[in-house]
Formats: C-alpha cells, sequence, structure tokens
C-alpha cells in the first residue's frame, strides 16, 4: 500500500512515529504556542510529545483525502527557519466541521509522523474549538530553497509556486495522482553527470533541493479522475517529461518519503512537450538499440496467457507487438539489438520468430532476418537478440556467445554476431543486457548499495563488463573483424564504474563522439540517465556519423503503454528510448 500516514483522529498508525515520553506528555505548556515554536528549526519539533495549545487558520481541509486539516499562523513570527503550518490529524464527519478560513484553537500532543527525519510535524488533539474565522495569503515562491534542507522551513505553509515548474516524471500520475516537477529545467541522476562518491552526492543535493513533487492530496491509488490537471490528458495533451507548468498552489507537506505539494487548485496552465519525430542519422547504414520491455508471445499459438513478464492477454500481446513494429517502422533501421526478448528458442512459434514476421508483414521491408544461435543465449527468463534486414547486412560465419561468471547468474548472455555491408568491413555487432539496479534486498557483499550513487549489484555490473571486454579480445566469432560495436542496455549510468572500466580499455561512447547534448534513455523518480549505451572501439569509432535517441518512450507515462493505449503508435512502446547509430560501413 502506498500511503503510510492513514490517520485516525485521535490514533496514529502504528509504526509511524517516535514512541511518545508520558512523562511530558503529562506536562502540558501553558499558554497558547505559536506554530513556529512547535515546528522548530530542524527536521522535527523540539516540542514533540508534549501536550501544546495552538490557533491557526485553516488553508486546506484534506480529512477526506488524507486524514487531517492543515492550519497556519496568521502571522509570521519573522524566523525564517521556522515554519508556520501544522497539519491536525482529523476524520472526515469529527465535530466541530473545519472548513477553510475558520480559525482554530486546538490543544493535544506535538507527533511526528513518518520515520526518521522524513517527518511531517503534527497535533494529536484532543480539543477542537472554532473561535472565529481569518485569512492567509499563500507564500509566494520564486524559487526553490537555498539547500534541500530549506524545505522543512515551508511544512505546513500555503504555497503559491510563480516559477515555471518542468515536469522531470510523470510515473507516478496514473497510479498515484502524483507529479515530479523540478525548478530550473529538467534534472539528471548524480551517476549521469558526475563521477560516484562525493560529486555524486553534491549532485543528489542539489537534485532534492529542485524538486518538488504535485500531489492530487488524495491517499488512494488509481484515482478515477486528475482533478487538477487542466483540460483533457490524451495524446493531444500528453503531459511528458519536459512540459512547463505554471500556476500552482497548495500545502507543502511531507509524507511517503518527500516534501510534496498537496494541491489546493488546478493547476494554471501547461505547455506541453511535444512528441519528437523519429530522428535521421548520417552514414549508409544504421544501427539502432531497443529494449523491447518483456517482449513475451505465450506460447506463440495464442495461448499461455498471461505471460510470465509482459502481456497479459493475447490482445495486450497484439498491442505491444503492433507498438513495436511502428517504433521499428519510424526508426528505420537495418540492423537491430533487442533486449528483454522471451528466452523461447528459434522456431516458428517463438517470440524472436514471430516479431520478426510482423515486421516483414508490415513493410515497407520485407527482409527482416534474425540471428539464430540454436538456444539461448543464457538460461534467463529473458534473452537478447539481434535482427537485421538481408538486402542492407550479410551475416559472416555464426554468432557467439559467454554464459560464465555474471552472465551466468544475473547479467543476460550476450550475443555476438560478425557482419558485413556491401564491400566494406567485417565488423562485430554485441548486443548486451547487465544486471538491473533494482532487487536490493537481495544484494549482499560487494553488490549491496554502498551509497556512492551506483544502487545495488554494481560489483556484478563491472564484472560482465570485464568480462565481456576479455571475451571479445579473443575474437569470438572468428570473423577477425575490423571493428566492434557494444550496444544494449547496460543498466549503469554513464559515470558509473562499468562504463569507466570500459572506457578505460579503450571503448568510446557514440553519443560523446556524435557531440550529443545531454543524451539520455530513461526516467525514473524525476531523473534523466542513460542505463542503454552503444559503445564503439578503435576499429569503428572512425566509420560513426551520427548518435541520437528518440524519446518516445522515457517521457511518456505508462498510461500510453500498450496494456491501457489502443492506437497501435509508437509511444510508450517500451520504458526504453531506442538508440539510432549512422556508420558508413559499405565501403
Amino acid at each position: 500500500m502506498r500511503r503510510c500516514l492513514l490517520i485516525a483522529s485521535s490514533l496514529l498508525v502504528a509504526g509511524c512515529e517516535a514512541p511518545i515520553d508520558q512523562a511530558a506528555t503529562d506536562a502540558p505548556l501553558a499558554g497558547v504556542q505559536a506554530i513556529a515554536q512547535v515546528q522548530g528549526p530542524g527536521a522535527r519539533s523540539p516540542l514533540e510529545g508534549r501536550q501544546v495549545t495552538v490557533e491557526g487558520v485553516v488553508v486546506a481541509n484534506f480529512a477526506k483525502g488524507l486524514g487531517g486539516v492543515f492550519l497556519q499562523s496568521g502571522a509570521d513570527d519573522g524566523d525564517p527557519a521556522t515554519a508556520e503550518g501544522l497539519f491536525l490529524p482529523r476524520q472526515p464527519d469529527a465535530e466541530p466541521r473545519l472548513r477553510r478560513g475558520d480559525r482554530v484553537r486546538a490543544t493535544g500532543t506535538v507527533v511526528e509522523l513518518g520515520d526518521g527525519d522524513q517527518t511531517l510535524t503534527a497535533l494529536d488533539a484532543q480539543a477542537v474549538e472554532v473561535v472565529g474565522r481569518g485569512d492567509v495569503v499563500a507564500r509566494a515562491l520564486a524559487q526553490a530553497p537555498a539547500s534541500a534542507a530549506g524545505w522543512e522551513s515551508l511544512e505546513g505553509e500555503l504555497l503559491s509556486i510563480t516559477a515555471p515548474l518542468t515536469v522531470s516524471g510523470n510515473d507516478g500520475l496514473a497510479r498515484f495522482g502524483e507529479l515530479s516537477t523540478s525548478f530550473g529545467g529538467r534534472l539528471y541522476s548524480p551517476t549521469e553527470v558526475a563521477a560516484p562518491g562525493v560529486e555524486a552526492q553534491a549532485v543528489a543535493e542539489e537534485n532534492a533541493r529542485l524538486s518538488l513533487r504535485l500531489d492530487d492530496a488524495r491517499s488512494g491509488q488509481d484515482p478515477k479522475n486528475l482533478w487538477f490537471i487542466p483540460g483533457e490528458w490524451n495524446d493531444a495533451a500528453p503531459l511528458r517529461a519536459g512540459s512547463v507548468i505554471t500556476g500552482v498552489q497548495g500545502v507543502l507537506d511531507q509524507r511517503y518519503g518527500s516534501h510534496r505539494l498537496q494541491l489546493t487548485e488546478a493547476i494554471g496552465a501547461i505547455e506541453q512537450a511535444p512528441r519528437p519525430a523519429a530522428p535521421t542519422v548520417a552514414g549508409d547504414r544504421r544501427i539502432a538499440g531497443f529494449n523491447v520491455l518483456n517482449l513475451f508471445n505465450g506460447d506463440g499459438q495464442g495461448g499461455g496467457f498471461p505471460t510470465e513478464r509482459g502481456a497479459a492477454t493475447p490482445a495486450d500481446h497484439a498491442r505491444q507487438v503492433a507498438k513495436l513494429v511502428a517504433a521499428v517502422q519510424a526508426l528505420d533501421p537495418d540492423l537491430a539489438a533487442l533486449m528483454e526478448l522471451e528466452n523461447d528458442g528459434y522456431g516458428p512459434d517463438s517470440s524472436l520468430a514471430q516479431f520478426v514476421d510482423a515486421l516483414n508483414a508490415a513493410g515497407p521491408h520485407a527482409d527482416w532476418r534474425f540471428v539464430g544461435s540454436g538456444e539461448g543465449p543464457g538460461t534467463n527468463a529473458i534473452r537478447v537478440g539481434i535482427i537485421y534486414r538481408a538486402s542492407r547486412f550479410d551475416a559472416v560465419g555464426k554468432p557467439a556467445s559467454i554464459a560464465q561468471g555474471p552472465f551466468e547468474r544475473a547479467s543476460r548472455a550476450p550475443l555476438a554476431q560478425a557482419f558485413r555491408a556491401g564491400r566494406g568491413p567485417v565488423f562485430v555487432v554485441v548486443a548486451n543486457h547487465f544486471k538491473s539496479k533494482g532487487g536490493c534486498d537481495n544484494a549482499t557483499g560487494g553488490d549491496a548499495d554502498s551509497g556512492d550513487g551506483q544502487a545495488c549489484f554494481n560489483a556484478t555490473r563491472i564484472e560482465s563488463a570485464r568480462r565481456l571486454n576479455e571475451w571479445l579480445a579473443t575474437d569470438p566469432t572468428g570473423s577477425s573483424p575490423a571493428g566492434a560495436l557494444v550496444i544494449g542496455d547496460l543498466n549503469a549510468h554513464a559515470q558509473e564504474d562499468p562504463l569507466r572500466l570500459m572506457y578505460s580499455r579503450g571503448w568510446q561512447d557514440a553519443f560523446a563522439l556524435a557531440k550529443a547534448e545531454r543524451p539520455y534513455s530513461f526516467v525514473w523518480a524525476g531523473h534523466s540517465a542513460r542505463l542503454d549505451h552503444a559503445l564503439l572501439d578503435a576499429g569503428l569509432a572512425g566509420r560513426l556519423r551520427g548518435a541520437a535517441e528518440w524519446h518516445a518512450n522515457a517521457d511518456e507515462s505508462d498510461r500510453f503503454d500498450y496494456r491501457q493505449d489502443r492506437d497501435n503508435d509508437p509511444w510508450r512502446a517500451s520504458d526504453h528510448d531506442p538508440m539510432l547509430l549512422g556508420l558508413d560501413l559499405a565501403r
């Protein structure tokens, strides 16, 4: 369940607050305490566990959605380190019924809701009295606080954000009615732009300062309506990451591990980030890399659904294939390395064979082929694959793979195949999919999250990179290639150890060579970054003519994926953006 802070009128959910010192509770403070005194200058109230009386104006009644109301002082105490707002847990039917603008006197125990320092200061009230009416003007906020900790000084206050906010992530919009936004533009994952450790931690701190989550003031999941979004949420207005929002007002809350603005009014306006056309690149051959998001086809004969990882029904699978075909048609590559294919062989009922059949049936090209390695590669439920157009490339020799070390237990086994285009040199394409950053509860030893920004299983990814480089040095395809391309989902950002190891061994980042500005292929928790990479050795680097990503997926909400969208268009065909490289390979 998403929400830990569901609150009864005077009882807190077990485990959501620190134990109250009963002796301190029995010693109430005399007189009315200013809300700023209750909040104090730190992350937790200096009066936690004490009984106090406060007065404030109701600035938002969220009793139905969040189990309480927010009170705010009618006047600022002049101390910028202390917030003027306070949460009052309250049931919707509690008496007296409170309205926005009521001036309230409440007596109760000061508590902190949440865990650690990520808590919301609240008053567990035993007595509530309406003593009049009042008015609080929203505090205008033209920029983010000076530090991430500065958000604490605004907790519980009614805020009007006068600066534009960029949508940095929309992954929680359909499920929770919340939107990740940021001051000053798109945010990037720390280890995409900085070295792990101190440098990345500094970026993370700055990202936290600039981040503001907008919430719908409801604790439930899968809201039936997104009341705060002006207009429709559809293909014409998809609310992609990169969209810009203006006219935002709400109360600064803290729950579920982050500060968030519980909206009191609908958003004023949204400047929609446009859906981009598929990129074009120079060069006589085009090579794509594409994570296809668990392309499973059941038993290949219309049954076997729901599948282990992918589509739940035959209709879902048909829409998934249609979206992926539309994406390949738009990119128009001559060869593509694919990740997250069902590992079910190469027969006519296999997921890979049927996808190639769908490509050929849809056109405009009918010469798609797949690289068949007999079985696998690897024994994981998902595998990598390579498809190519027979009129554009000739496969040279047999494919090769490695299943030792990390490729046996964690990272998916790579697949290498030599090719030739026209009269050009033989070169090798290696499709890859390293171990993900997920499942940290099962990570031990060097794979545990060290806190340097690389998350868990970093040791496995480093070893995967080392083994991959050493294996390729042995010419596993036996083709004596003029060069090689390592392409795929390496599940590591650009500045992380696995990529640094590959760079140190002479591999070059195709996007750096192409001078691409701030590339990204994945958006998670309001941060953009690359998980998908294309690395060239010295033999191919000089033949690169362009590199681009098509942001058809990462910036889109899963509201538009195959499970919900019926348009069979390429948008949100996967959760990763595809890559497209242009190289001169035919001469």
